[in-house]
């Protein structure tokens, strides 16, 4: 809601300004409308044509993001943390095999289950569990498991910035297609040059409508919007890069306590847990099975 407040606050600035100081807003509503039929049409076209159907799709998904921020919150850091410190405390202790009851179908693990919202996460449950299934096969070398998770991790976050990068495209275009609707603009006005001064100063305002919007519309609107989905993207790719912090930690031999405060260490600062919360929730954690 941040995001829609400082647009707001951007229009009422430019918007207000203009009127106290003179400006006559009649004009400028009266032809709007047709400047930004003319400018969001093109832009949206832009899109439609630079991006495939499932990129559009995500590209219009993420405006939640932009609106909502991160979907992850202290609470949920502490929720992960606990529950990848009760499966390497288990694989600690009873080997790999014991996992499998957790691994093999997590909807049905009380470890899961004791999660709700990282149940319902299946890119989280597909990624803990993958990798705790190459462990049991002996794949315990945790340089390659490591190498593994970055390169997985990377793609993911390469591909979920897709939708940034195509608002950012649209940012950088909408200032010249506003430029063609100006043009466009000139072009019917000097079509009536002969009409009286009064007449062609209106069209002339009109025509130059398209020039602002299209410059207000990039740098006020478009481009924050794609900065905005850039922070909280990459803010929910931190949730995932805990997952291959304990792992990795927990191949590397370390106990489970140290495992899982490595993976404290990669919690975004504003939702870290102190070392003595998160102790206090572990030793509290009861899950039954």
């Amino acid at each position: 809601m941040l995001s829609l407040g400082g647009i707001a606050f951007l229009l009422a600035c430019v918007f207000g300004t203009f009127i106290v100081t003179g400006g006559a807003i009649g004009p400028l509503i009266g032809s709007m409308p047709f400047e930004l039929l003319t400018i969001g049409g093109a832009a949206v076209g832009v899109l439609v044509a630079g991006n495939s159907m499932h990129d559009l799709k995500h590209t219009l998904g993420d405006f939640k993001k932009i609106i909502k921020g991160s979907q992850f919150h202290q609470s949920d850091y502490v929720d992960l943390l606990c529950l990848l410190f009760y499966l390497v405390k288990l694989a600690a202790t009873k080997g790999s095999m014991a996992l499998e009851a957790h691994i093999e179908n997590a909807a049905e693990s009380p470890a899961f289950q004791n999660f709700p919202k990282i149940l319902a996460n299946q890119y989280l449950n597909n990624m803990v569990c993958d990798y705790l299934r190459m462990v049991g096969m002996n794949s315990d070398d945790p340089h390659q498991i490591e190498d593994i998770m970055a390169r997985e991790l990377k793609k993911t976050l390469k591909e979920s910035l897709h939708g940034a990068h195509a608002l950012q495209n649209m940012a950088d275009g909408l200032p010249a297609l506003g430029i063609v609707a100006a043009v466009l603009g000139v072009i019917k006005t000097m079509a009536h040059i002969s009409q009286p001064p009064s007449v062609l100063g209106a069209m002339i305002g009109d025509a130059l409508t398209g020039t602002f919007l299209g410059v207000l519309l990039a740098y006020g609107v478009v481009g924050p919007f794609s900065v905005r989905l850039t922070a909280v993207v990459e803010e929910d790719a931190k949730y995932f890069e805990v997952v291959r912090a304990v792992l990795v930690a927990h191949l590397h031999g370390n106990a489970p306590p140290v495992s899982v405060e490595t993976g404290r260490k990669m919690v975004p600062n504003q939702y870290m847990p102190n070392f003595q919360e998160l102790e206090a929730t572990l030793q509290s954690l009861q899950i039954p099975g």
